[in-house]
């Protein structure tokens, strides 16, 4: 066969084999530029430019450029903008004349619909990355970097409301996706990292002893949140250590650990905590090994002989979402001895036991505490009564007064929601949705959706998304279930509350349990007045202390944060609220535990108007949302806000001294 493969001889300008090259190993040449002469210059620039003549920038850079400002990389300031990987995509193909012909002959109409829909999908893809590009160009932290490197409690509550606000954002936009796709994502770690990359964090020197800003005691629901502050800056693994003397690669310290469950860990005794050591467990492609004095373990061991404090973090079971966890924040410890003992799997396991520091306020032991009222293993010092409103909320509310003799509060009718008299002018004709079972996120035919502006008001787990000027829920003629989760402020409380006494301020409320941002927790009951009955309700010129206005003037505060960061554009949703007459709801005579909830000049509670349908009418309704992460035994504070000037004279007789004891307290409330 002429020319065929059994032929031995080498075809024409082929390499001859048996010689060999004097290759050497890549990693030993030395890159070598032209020189002037004798080509154009080697050019080097970032990815967003600028750009010399005769050079463009390439996908997906090729969006509006932000800053034309070069940054020096060397420098430890420079603001990176990158972004993850996977967040890009390839750029769509330019379209083929002769391909497009080969589809319009040979490909069917479906074939060319799905062409162009994939078409518009990728178009979508590549407007929403020059968004996120563009907001990341441009973004300012709004903190420096001496900031950044050491806190102080307003940047770390202002670090943990920005993180929260993008989280339930993400949430939102991906519950929408999720009834399509199924997949579960993490929203929390996605904004984790775009903080981290941006700079929006605290306390990110690392250090032995106190976080500055971070308070014993204080939650958190996402370990991410626990690096923004610099508490503990590993987001997996649950001993954080830094190098002593500044030797950043020698002999590495313990500074904190988190106890969350996931080794063998001895944490009944409140003040004593036995800690296990990292490493060992058996996997899916590994078995269970005996723990190596390495990496944390060392490190604990190290700080066994120099003593130095260490941060103790505990996570716990989140009594409201049983598959979630909440990190308390438990103050410093030392730690006493180490030894090595059998664990379950029968492999060696390094022990710590570490010791509280005396003198520290109570975090952990207050948990134990309220787990064994809630188990009855031991009485609630002070009860009055189990249970304040007979039955009438879906959870029993308790009596508590721990300061004096006073058996309770004044009498009152206990009602659970508002009353309206027929008259009343913000009643309004509605009518429901048409969904069955429950509303789902992403459904654009639901009408409440619709009158939410397209968007789901709560995350899956009933958390408030944003604050608005009306928030529309399910009425009684929706054919949505009882559990649909656009009724969340309809469904009774969803943590254990308490009615306590304090020492200066009359009665409080207070929870058992750890609040989420964003979570609800009671409506302001009461009668619905006008002007006139207000007046006479006071009585006596005294002041009716159980009263809310919608028409006061409220201490302005941003809840909605940087949602362009997550793929939207900057968002105009406003946070006033949009009420065409004032409501006053009077609860002297008749309300619900509301009415126990004092005023602060930094509360970290806020009010949100809400409307849903009963038999075709619409009504208004005052809803208590949590403002940021509050600890259990926190008591619950809202602002009363100030009279409009033209009721300020009138009202100057109800003006009290305030004692809310915030650092921005006004020194009065009305």
């Amino acid at each position: 066969m002429e020319g065929g493969l059994g032929e031995n001889t080498a075809p024409p300008n082929s390499c001859d084999k048996s010689k060999v090259l004097d290759v050497k190993p890549l990693r030993t040449l030395i890159p070598i530029f032209p020189e002037a002469s004798d080509g154009p210059p080697f050019v080097c620039v970032p990815p967003n430019g600028p750009f010399p003549s005769g050079f463009s920038p390439f996908f997906p850079f090729s969006g509006p450029q932000g800053s034309q400002f070069t940054p020096d990389l060397n420098q430890h300031d420079f603001n990176s903008t990158a972004v993850p990987i996977r967040s890009f995509r390839a750029e769509p193909p330019a379209s083929n004349g002769r391909n497009a012909s080969s589809m319009d002959t040979y490909g069917s109409h479906r074939h060319k619909m799905a062409g162009s829909s994939l078409v518009k999908k990728k178009a979508k893809r590549s407007k929403d990355l020059e968004s996120v590009l563009t907001a990341l160009t441009n973004f300012n932290p709004g903190i420096s970097l001496s900031e950044r490197d050491d806190g102080n409690r307003e940047l770390v509550e202002n670090v943990l409301l920005r993180f929260d606000a993008l989280r339930r954002k993400l949430s939102q936009m991906e519950d929408a996706k999720e009834s399509q796709s199924g997949i579960i994502r993490r929203a929390d770690l996605k904004v984790g990292n775009i903080m981290l990359s941006k700079g929006v964090r605290t306390n990110a020197k690392k250090r032995i002893g106190v976080a500055p800003g971070v308070e014993i005691g204080d939650i958190f629901f996402f370990r991410m949140e626990l690096c923004l502050v610099g508490l503990h800056s590993q987001s997996m693994a649950g001993i954080d250590s830094m190098g002593v003397n500044g030797d950043l690669e020698g002999e590495r310290v313990a500074i904190s650990i988190v106890s969350s469950g996931g080794y063998d860990d001895d944490a009944e005794d409140p003040d004593v905590l036995v800690y296990s050591g990292q490493g060992g467990n058996a996997s899916r492609d590994k078995e269970a090994s005996d723990q190596k004095l390495v990496r944390g373990n060392l490190a604990l061991e190290r700080s066994l002989h120099r003593a130095n404090e260490v941060r103790v973090i505990r996570g716990l079971k989140d009594g409201v979402h049983q598959m979630s966890k909440v990190y308390v924040y438990d103050g410093l410890y030392k730690i006493q001895e180490s030894w090595m003992e059998k664990g379950k799997s029968g492999c060696n396991m390094f022990k710590y036991k570490l010791v509280r520091v005396a003198g520290q306020t109570s975090a952990f032991a207050t948990w134990k505490s309220i787990q064994k009222w809630k188990e009855g293993l031991s009485s609630r010092v002070g009860l009055i009564l189990p249970d304040l409103t007979s039955g009438a909320e879906s959870m029993p509310v308790s009596l508590v007064n721990e300061v004096d003799d006073e058996k309770g509060p004044a009498y009152f009718t206990y009602i659970s929601t508002v009353k309206y008299s027929k008259s009343f002018k913000l009643v309004q004709a509605s009518f429901g949705c048409n969904c069955r079972d429950v509303c789902q996120a992403g459904n654009s035919n639901c009408s409440c959706i619709q009158k939410n502006g397209g968007d789901f008001p709560y995350t899956t787990n009933g958390v408030l998304v944003c604050r608005k000027p009306m928030i529309y829920e399910c009425g009684s003629s929706c054919p949505c279930f009882r559990n649909c989760k656009n009724r969340v402020s309809q469904t009774g409380f969803k943590v254990h509350l308490e009615v306590f006494k304090t020492r200066d301020r009359g009665w409080g409320l207070r929870s058992w349990d750890p609040i989420r941002a964003g979570t609800f927790i009671c409506e302001y009951a009461g009668e619905v007045i006008n002007k006139i009955e207000a007046r006479q309700d006071g009585g006596d010129g005294e002041n009716n202390q159980y009263v809310f206005h919608t028409n006061r003037l409220y201490e302005s505060f941003k809840w909605n944060f940087e949602t362009e960061l997550v793929g939207e554009e900057g968002s105009d949703t406003s946070e006033d609220f949009d009420i065409p007459s004032p409501l006053i709801i009077s609860s002297k005579n008749s309300g619900n535990v509301a009415r126990f909830m004092n005023h602060s000049c930094s509360p970290n509670v806020f009010w949100q108007l809400i409307m849903y349908e009963h038999n075709n009418e619409a009504f208004p309704h005052i809803a208590f949302f949590a403002k940021r992460h509050i600890p259990p035994m926190t008591e619950l504070t809202n602002d009363y806000g100030i009279p409009p000037s033209d009721e300020t004279e009138s009202a100057e007789h109800g003006r009290k001294k305030c004692l809310c004891g915030s650092p921005k307290c006004r020194g009065y409330f009305y």
